[in-house]
């Protein structure tokens, strides 16, 4: 993880918690119905929890997880439970999880390590297990008006880096439009695989 950005979400936990986000409701409701009832589901960069809590409303056993401890904080004040301080790079679990759930958070990976931590992620799903994220579309990495750095990559080079990582049953990758923390309009990727089984 870049220092720098994860300094930011150190020092701005509360501020970022306040923010209500309705947008993603929808995939979030998408990428559950693949699920059975009580689905195990590991979730990375939980943020403030407010996806958390609503894959708790609906039944799924959920290992919320964030890279910022303070973060982390907000969360578990937010959902009445221990939220656990994890980095990309310290996910050592082995078929875990039916299902991997990383909002907005794997786009701050840097470009060389987003491999690695991809191939974590498909050791940690069980065989058939799913997995979503998204990243803001470019062709370059590089960092926003708040000095957050961005792997902003393009399709191709998503679907390259994940083949590298394991191997998938399915990829697919939707695009749309977000209005950022910085109140900037940000072209992303959605991507959802699922591990080949």
């Amino acid at each position: 993880m870049d220092e720098e950005t994860l300094q930011f979400y150190r020092g701005n936990a509360e501020a970022y918690a306040r923010r209500e986000i309705t947008s993603r409701r929808a995939r979030l409701t998408a990428f559950l119905a693949w699920l059975a009832p009580g689905a195990s589901i590991l979730e990375l960069g939980c943020g403030a929890g407010g996806d958390t809590a609503e894959m708790l409303a609906r039944g799924f056993a959920v290992r919320a997880t964030d890279g910022s401890p303070e973060m982390a904080d907000v969360a578990s004040r937010r959902l009445g439970r221990r939220v656990e301080t994890l980095l990309f790079e310290d996910l050592d679990k082995i078929e875990a999880y039916d299902a991997v759930w990383a909002n907005a958070c794997l786009l701050h990976v840097p470009r060389p390590e987003l491999a690695n931590v991809l191939a974590r992620i498909w050791r940690a799903l069980k065989p058939a297990g799913h997995f979503y994220a998204s990243y803001k579309a470019g062709e370059v990495a590089g960092r926003d008006t708040l000095n957050r750095y961005y792997n902003y990559p393009s399709p191709d080079w998503l679907r390259a880096t994940y083949a590298e990582a394991g191997g998938w049953n399915g990829l697919s990758i939707e695009t749309g439009d977000v209005i950022g923390f910085d109140d900037k309009k940000a072209s992303m990727l959605f991507v959802v695989a699922q591990k080949n089984g």
